[in-house]
């Protein structure tokens, strides 16, 4: 079997800031030919370590995909390392030096003599054009010593890295490759990891051919089912839509708690606002991240303060002292008040304490959520328990409301 590693480069890496996203794009796609990573690593920009661990990959790997440090500045030196362990010379590229020439020209720009470094390319390996920015990337087939082997050089730039993977690796590495695994992909909303675990053992158990993987977020849980037979996983989702207990909160087959939402809306040629205390918008930016979302989210209010509720909402200010801010009185009359005012089929409102302190206006103690969905036939109310720091309990917070909408809206 190939055996294919990943080598994500970059200090920033190994810190809180910034992710690896370009491996899981890239093992998404080989796992689509029928491939997969065997090893994964994230290394600093360090060029002790960069040797040591390139000479074991060569050792270990059929194909190297390297991320990273193709750059003009000071810590990008992946090519240089690669040529030093191989003892082969970088050479300059002329069509990757026109081409940063090209780049530049097209902005009326002048580059900085640093930024032809990108042109310098190992001896005897392949430029592969970056059409998206000024680093070229690199394919080395039989690099010396080692026949073979396959070394390919991303840039770090998410965007660049993906055209180039589908403009010039993927043709080549596809042929490598078998029967495209499949997966099979169930999204649940406000159910914790745990629970539904425990509640669809027996499926996994009973379908235990397939590789299952369950993912917790703050925005969903994903119940993931991946193999190489199409009519298993088939039968795995025969199987689970014919035995799903109603109240597992599942969501769909593709897309978010928002999609979700917006396509029952989209389906039923209905509308939704939203009054938004404690969330501070992210239940409206959630919406308007998926395109198409005006034909159905028309707009909403962040009602942050007792003003703001009253102005925005309608909410009469001697309601909102005697009940306080966070109640249930409160959030069913943003939900039924913004309904009113944008004559909208469906609101949804949250309030709720993020923390880090307690709510001064009522007896909310951090973490507390609350929902309200109003509709044609009243108002549901909800309340839930958030746990965190005040960005998780507000992202939380967010999904479960829109969780609530959406069972109320699915008559659940």
């Amino acid at each position: 079997m190939l055996r294919i590693e990943c080598i994500a480069i970059g200090s920033e890496l190994l810190t809180a800031s910034r992710s690896d996203t370009n491996s899981l794009w890239l093992a998404d796609r080989l796992g689509e030919m029928g491939l997969a990573f065997h090893r994964k690593t994230a290394v600093g920009d360090s060029r002790e370590d960069l040797r040591d661990l390139f000479r074991e990959a060569l050792e270990r790997s059929d194909v190297i995909l390297c991320t990273g440090g193709l750059g003009p500045t000071f810590d990008d030196f992946t090519k240089e390392v690669w040529a030093e362990i191989l003892d082969t010379p970088l050479v300059e590229d002329p069509v990757s030096r026109q081409a940063i020439l090209d780049f530049y020209a097209s902005r009326n720009r002048v580059p900085a003599a640093s930024n032809f470094k990108q042109s310098l390319i190992p001896l005897g390996a392949e430029a592969l054009r970056n059409p998206a920015g000024t680093a070229p990337g690199v394919f080395w087939e039989d690099p010396p010593g080692h026949p073979g082997r396959r070394i390919v050089l991303f840039p770090g730039v998410p965007r660049e890295m993906k055209l180039m993977w589908e403009t010039h690796v993927a043709p080549r590495l596809r042929p490598m490759g078998g029967a495209g695994a499949r997966t099979l992909r169930m999204v649940f909303g406000s159910v914790p990891e745990s629970t539904l675990e425990e509640r669809v053992r027996g499926l996994r158990e009973r379908h235990a051919g397939l590789d299952w993987t369950i993912l917790a977020g703050l925005h969903h849980v994903e119940l993931l089912a991946r193999g190489l037979d199409a009519a298993a996983l088939e039968a795995a989702e025969r199987d689970f839509r014919r035995e799903m207990i109603p109240d597992l909160a599942f969501v769909g087959m593709e897309g978010g708690i928002e999609n979700a939402v917006l396509g029952l809306l989209e389906t039923r040629g209905e509308t939704l606002a939203v009054a938004e205390s404690m969330t501070g918008g992210n239940i409206a930016a959630r919406l308007t991240a998926v395109p198409g979302a005006s034909r159905a989210f028309l707009g909403g209010a962040v009602v942050y303060s007792a003003e703001a509720k009253a102005a925005l909402a309608g909410l009469d200010p001697d309601v909102i002292r005697a009940a306080g801010t966070v109640s249930e009185t409160v959030t069913r009359a943003l939900a039924e008040g913004l309904r009113a005012r944008l004559g909208t089929t469906w609101a949804l409102a949250v309030t709720g304490n993020a923390g880090p302190t307690e709510d001064k206006d009522g007896p909310a103690p951090i973490g507390t959520c609350l929902s309200a969905v109003a509709g044609p036939g009243g108002a549901a109310f909800k309340a839930f328990q958030m746990f965190g720091n005040r960005t998780e309990i507000q992202v939380r917070g967010s999904s479960y409301a829109l969780d609530h909408l959406r069972r109320v809206m699915d008559g659940k």
